[in-house]
């Protein structure tokens, strides 16, 4: 059964080696939590803080998810312990593959929340010295397991324990995974992108705008 193995939340701390203070330190909680569609530059999640207003939050950036099966494949690689949350992530889950969840695609958690899948996270700077590895972005990036933002369709609450179930997948192929990989990597891609209905209306455009050059 999939499922929420934890609901992290992050508040303004220090991060060594930045100036200034983020919330990319997420760590679980024992309760529930409630979630709902946030206003720009803010979290869906109660409780967690947004510091770069400027890249992160808003409503198609509700929510962070990352699978502990990914979790558990960078440990063996960094050797290193990861718990959960480290990534930055608001829901660690078990038993969804989410880098192959296809945009658009509908999660419901629990007896109330719905969520849909938006797009990838791409690895930024502050994610580069939170983790003090050499190259990390580069490694992150050439692994292509990004995690993915999702967003509020029905609010509710969220637990560790909850089930996830995949009550909608568009068929268009359009993955979490692919689409990092059109972002980053792999450019000639771009265009099989917009197959996907439920685009942000922000990334529709600068897809378009970087095919037109």
């Amino acid at each position: 059964m999939a499922n929420v193995l934890s609901v992290n939340v992050g508040v303004a701390r220090p991060v060594e080696g930045k100036s200034g203070l983020s919330a990319i330190d997420k760590r679980p909680v024992d309760h529930p939590v409630a979630v709902r569609e946030p206003g720009p530059a803010a979290s869906g999640v109660a409780g967690d803080e947004i510091c770069d207003k400027k890249h992160h939050g808003g409503p198609d950036q509700a929510v962070y998810a990352y699978a502990r099966e990914d979790l558990d494949a960078w440990e063996t690689e960094l050797a290193t312990p990861l718990p959960s949350g480290v990534f930055g992530e608001n829901l660690t889950t078990r038993g969804v593959d989410v880098t192959r969840a296809e945009v658009g695609e509908r999660w419901r958690i629990g007896p109330d929340l719905e969520l849909q899948v938006t797009e990838p996270r791409i690895p930024c700077r502050v994610f580069a010295v939170w983790m003090e590895l050499q190259g990390w972005i580069k490694t992150f990036t050439q692994r292509a397991i990004p995690g993915a933002y999702l967003k509020v369709i029905t609010p509710g609450s969220v637990s560790a324990g909850d089930e996830i179930t995949v009550v909608h997948r568009p068929g268009h192929g359009v993955t979490i995974g692919m689409m990092f990989r059109a972002i980053t990597t792999e450019s000639e891609l771009l265009p099989d992108l917009l197959a996907a209905d439920d685009l942000s209306d922000d990334l529709r455009s600068w897809i378009t705008s970087r095919l037109a050059k």
